[in-house]
């Protein structure tokens, strides 16, 4: 097989985050929310194999006539964006003007982040939350706190977006991998175990949840306390 067949296939690869969301979002429209979450967790894991593929058989030299950061920035934004906010809404935990608060703020903050040229570090981190939504409203989920409380989490995350902090990628940035990288895979089946009992079945995958999601969402910080230089 050559280089530019298996370059191909990568951007194959990542064509099927589309598919995976797709699927998610007819399970949404139903509010089969466990099933959602699976597919969503699907194309998660996809979106972790296909970069390093990338990169392996060198797709922008190979397999130039498609752009392979393009499709992969509009699949993340279906379902690490999209689809969870219309989760969020459709769901019940937010009502009235609240939830439309919370999907306007996430959608349209956003799309703003997904096209900032200044997203990544130097360390192949991300500077500001990287809009990880999915990652966010499964713990909401799980855990379906007060709206007040969802609310707060919102706005928090929208903000943080647009400030000055790391956040890891847990495949790309070097620093701490030998962690990331196990704990990355930890969430997924945290996340796939806990919407596959609905969230009601283990409180241990409601918990691994939480403490996976946690360590994503605080180790850039760390990072950034602890090396100021490294954003």
């Amino acid at each position: 097989m050559t280089h530019r067949i298996k370059a191909l296939f990568v951007h194959l690869l990542t064509a099927t985050g589309a598919v995976f969301a797709m699927l998610a979002m007819l399970a949404a429209v139903k509010e089969m929310w466990d099933v959602m979450f699976m597919w969503l967790v699907v194309a998660f894991v996809v979106d972790g194999i296909d970069g390093p593929l990338a990169r392996k058989y060198d797709v922008k030299t190979n397999a130039p006539e498609f752009d392979g950061v393009i499709m992969d920035l509009i699949i993340d934004y279906l379902t690490y964006v999209f689809i969870p906010a219309y989760a969020l809404f459709a769901s019940g935990l937010l009502a009235g003007w609240t939830g439309w608060f919370a999907i306007i703020v996430i959608t349209f903050t956003s799309a703003m982040y997904y096209s900032d040229t200044r997203m990544k570090t130097k360390d192949n981190s991300f500077s500001g939350f990287p809009g990880c939504w999915n990652m966010a409203i499964i713990v909401i989920f799980a855990t379906t706190p007060n709206h007040w409380v969802i609310m707060a989490v919102v706005a928090i995350l929208a903000v943080a977006m647009f400030l000055p902090l790391k956040f890891i990628h847990p495949v790309r940035t070097e620093r701490w991998r030998m962690i990331s990288l196990p704990v990355a895979l930890a969430w997924v089946v945290f996340a796939a175990w806990a919407a596959w009992g609905n969230f009601s079945v283990n409180p241990i995958a409601n918990i691994g949840l939480i403490v996976t999601t946690l360590y994503l969402m605080l180790a850039g910080l760390a990072q950034q306390w602890t090396d100021p230089k490294s954003v």
